[in-house]
C-alpha cells in the first residue's frame, strides 16, 4: 500500500508539473502573440491533474501516511486559482488572460518548490516521492474526523459565503447599483431623474417575473399625468414560433409574471420598443429557441434541439446589439420626441437597459434627484412587510 500511495503521490505531482508548463507556454502564446496552438492539450492535461488532485485530497482525510504540508497546496491550487479568479471576472475582465498568465507562472513556481523539498533538489527521477517520505500511520479516526468537520463547517459554509457575496458584487457592478442582491431578496432601485427646466424622467429596472406586490407597488407609485414609455418588442410579421411570455417560468418560481400583474391605470402608455424583423436572423433563431423552451418546458425533444443548436460566429456580439443597444437606441428616440408632450415620463424597462439610458439622459441635462428602493424577488423563508413568511 505504501508503495501504491508513493506512486500515486509522484503521478499526481509528475501531472501537475506537466500541467503547469503546458499551462504557461499556452498563455504566453496567447498572450504574446495571440496563438492558440495548445488549447487541446492543455484541457486533456487540466482534466487528468484536476482528477488525480480530487483523489490525493479524499485520500488526505483517509490517511495521515500522505504529507499534508506538501500536497495539500498542490491539491487546492486549481480550485483556490477558480475561486480568486471571480473578483477579476468582475472588475477586470479584460485583463483575464493576464490574470490567467499570472496564475500559471504561481503554478510552475509551485510545482518546482514541491519537487526541491520531496527531492533535495530539482531531480526529475522516477518515482518523485519514495515510500519513505509517507507517514507510519495507515489510517487515523482523529485524521478523518478533522478532515470532515473542516471541509463540512468551514469549508463549505466559507465558499457559500463567498460565492453569494460575490454574487452580489456582480450584480451591483454590472447594473452599476440598479439591481442588488441581498439577503432578503434581489431589490431596484427605481431612479428619478430632473432638468432645471422641470422636465423629469424616472427610470424604473423591471424584471420579467417578480412578486405581485412589487408590480401593484410600481404602478400605484406613478402619478396619472405622466407617459409611460412601455418596453415590449413587437411581431407584426409573425418571425417568431412562440410567443414571448415567462408565464411558466413565473409559475415554477412561484412568482408572478411582469405582463399579469404590471398595470399601471389612468396613465397615458406608449409602446417603445422595436419590432422583431429588426433582428438579425441569429439573434431570430435564438430568441424562437428561448422561447420554445420557455413556452412547452423542458422535454427530450426541446433538450435535443437545444443541443443541435449551433451559432454562428460572432453570434454574442450581434445579440447583444440586437436585444441591448439597438433597442436602447429606439427608445431614447421616442424619449427625446415625446419630451415636450409631458413633464413626467416613465421608463420601466429591463434593468441590463437602465445603465446605458441613465447615461444618455444626463448628456441631455438631466440630473439625478432621488431614488427609491422596491423589493422584485424575496427569498424563501424572509418574513414579509406583513410578518408572514415567502414560499415554503
Amino acid at each position: 500500500m505504501r508503495q501504491f500511495l508513493a506512486i500515486l503521490l509522484s503521478l499526481c505531482l509528475g501531472l501537475f508539473l506537466a500541467d503547469a508548463v503546458v499551462s504557461l507556454m499556452d498563455d504566453s502564446l496567447i498572450l504574446f502573440f495571440g496563438i492558440h496552438a495548445l488549447a487541446g492539450l492543455r484541457g486533456v492535461m487540466a482534466f487528468f491533474t484536476l482528477f488525480t488532485a480530487v483523489v490525493i485530497y479524499a485520500l488526505m482525510g483517509m490517511t495521515p501516511m500522505i504529507p499534508k504540508r506538501f500536497f495539500l497546496p498542490m491539491a487546492l491550487f486549481t480550485p483556490a486559482v477558480a475561486v480568486l479568479a471571480v473578483p477579476f471576472l468582475i472588475y477586470f475582465y479584460g485583463g483575464m488572460q493576464r490574470v490567467a498568465w499570472m496564475s500559471s507562472v504561481c503554478q510552475v513556481i509551485l510545482g518546482l518548490t514541491l519537487l526541491y523539498c520531496l527531492r533535495g533538489g530539482l531531480k526529475l527521477q522516477w518515482p518523485l516521492i519514495s515510500a519513505e517520505q509517507l507517514g507510519a500511520r495507515r489510517f487515523s479516526w482523529v485524521n478523518l474526523s478533522v478532515f470532515l468537520l473542516v471541509n463540512l463547517f468551514v469549508l463549505l459554509p466559507g465558499l457559500a459565503l463567498y460565492f453569494a457575496f460575490s454574487a452580489a458584487l456582480a450584480v451591483r457592478h454590472f447594473s452599476e447599483g440598479f439591481v442588488a442582491l441581498r439577503p432578503s431578496g434581489v431589490t431596484v432601485q427605481v431612479r428619478k431623474y430632473v432638468r432645471n427646466d422641470g422636465q423629469t424622467i424616472q427610470l424604473v429596472p423591471m424584471s420579467h417575473v417578480g412578486e405581485p406586490e412589487f408590480y401593484r407597488a410600481l404602478s400605484k407609485s406613478f402619478p396619472t399625468n405622466s407617459m409611460i414609455l412601455m418596453e415590449g418588442v413587437t411581431d407584426n410579421t409573425h418571425l417568431l414560433t412562440n410567443r414571448i411570455t415567462y408565464k411558466r417560468m413565473a409559475t415554477s418560481l412561484g412568482l408572478a409574471s411582469q405582463e399579469k400583474e404590471f398595470k399601471p391605470s389612468q396613465i397615458e402608455m406608449v409602446r417603445a420598443d422595436v419590432d422583431v424583423d429588426e433582428f438579425t436572423p441569429g439573434t431570430i433563431d435564438f430568441l424562437n429557441m428561448v422561447m420554445l423552451i420557455h413556452a412547452k418546458g423542458v422535454n427530450a425533444e426541446n433538450v435535443l434541439k437545444l443541443l443541435q443548436y449551433s451559432p454562428a460566429p460572432g453570434f454574442e456580439g450581434q445579440l447583444f446589439n440586437d436585444l441591448l443597444r439597438k433597442r436602447n437606441r429606439h427608445l431614447l428616440k421616442e424619449l427625446d420626441e415625446r419630451l415636450p408632450e409631458s413633464k413626467h415620463i416613465i421608463v420601466p424597462w429591463g434593468a441590463a437597459h437602465m445603465p446605458e439610458i441613465a447615461e444618455r439622459i444626463q448628456k441631455l441635462g438631466f440630473r439625478l434627484d432621488e431614488t427609491h428602493e422596491y423589493v422584485a424577488i424575496r427569498f424563501h423563508f424572509v418574513p414579509r412587510p406583513d410578518g408572514t413568511q415567502t414560499r415554503p
